[in-house]
């Protein structure tokens, strides 16, 4: 099994490294850098301050990753096919395809963002708010005036699709949140800190950040519930642990999900690490780590469908 993860540098300046795509290969424990964004070979200038690369997702033979404005497509062997901007992308995370059609949680704008898989153009926008104690969407048009201020008010940063309809989630959304093409309402409450929460099972998997946590949480009686704590490593082996844009750097912080089957997932963490974990055994099956720079935190994480 060969997992693809994107990391992100935070707090990194011009000339050092950002991240990259790493291409991981859990049984082997091998890693192979795939694309760096300090790759001379593209031109990343004027592509945001906010640099690194994020969400991942494959549509045949293509492979998209956004950025924190910017939509890229890349061929499996990560030679660029183009890439596309739209005013309402600001500093996005992760993405979900649904019926030719990716969406992007650009969380400057408390947004979804919808890209045609055919057209490829941007057709579908829904800007998510909270007023009095619900959930509002509104729908606009990712080509016109009439969208939303960039506030970043409930922190949107992920969004997946299923045939049940859309589910997203965000640092100040107190939840789960369900869209089921007409209403927003909230399927599952769940801690502060949250990234990647989606339905699994019977029950909602989420990285827990604040606890360092990957967590399954079942709607039964709780018999199925885990609580896997993410790889913690000992201080003297970390770098740059005081870095990261005048705050504190800390490992451990959860982020990063890849769904293998029902009973396994694979989740990442800082310093870039991705463990995969099985949940009926309440056990780490394997662990590969990327860098011990306590900075360089796992993103975007997918299985590989090639190979």
């Amino acid at each position: 099994m060969k997992l693809l993860a994107t990391s992100v540098v935070r707090g990194s300046q011009q000339g050092e490294s950002h991240g990259g795509v790493y291409l991981l290969d859990v049984e082997r424990q091998q890693t192979e850098l795939k694309l760096d964004w300090n790759d001379a070979g593209i031109d990343w200038s004027g592509r945001g301050g906010d640099r690194g690369l994020r969400g991942v997702a494959f549509d045949g033979g293509t492979v998209y990753i956004v950025a924190s404005d910017e939509l890229f497509a890349f061929r499996p062997d990560f030679s660029l096919i183009g890439s596309w901007r739209n005013p309402y992308l600001k500093h996005c995370h992760e993405t979900s395809i649904h019926e030719r059609t990716l969406y992007i949680a650009s969380t400057g704008f408390d947004s979804i963002i919808g890209f045609d898989l055919d057209d490829k153009t941007f057709k579908w926008a829904m800007h998510v708010d909270l007023q009095r104690f619900r959930f509002k969407g509104e729908r606009y048009d990712p080509d016109g005036d009439d969208g939303p201020l960039q506030l970043n008010k409930l922190h949107v940063n992920n969004v997946h699709c299923n045939d049940d309809g859309m589910y997203l989630s965000g640092l100040r959304t107190g939840g789960l949140v369900h869209f089921n093409g007409t209403t927003l309402a909230m399927s599952a409450e769940l801690p502060a800190g949250t990234h990647n929460a989606q339905p699994f099972r019977n029950g909602v998997l989420f990285n827990d950040s604040e606890a360092d946590r990957l967590r399954y949480a079942g709607r039964g009686d709780g018999a199925e519930d885990r609580a896997m704590a993410v790889p913690r490593y000992a201080l003297r082996d970390l770098q740059n642990p005081e870095f990261d844009d005048g705050h504190i750097a800390r490992q451990g912080f959860a982020r990063g999900l890849a769904v293998v089957s029902d009973s396994v997932v694979a989740g990442g963490s800082s310093p870039s690490t991705v463990v995969v974990y099985d949940l009926a055994g309440n056990r780490r099956l394997v662990s590969v780590n990327l860098s011990m720079d306590v900075r360089n935190a796992i993103h975007g994480l997918e299985v590989w469908p090639y190979d």
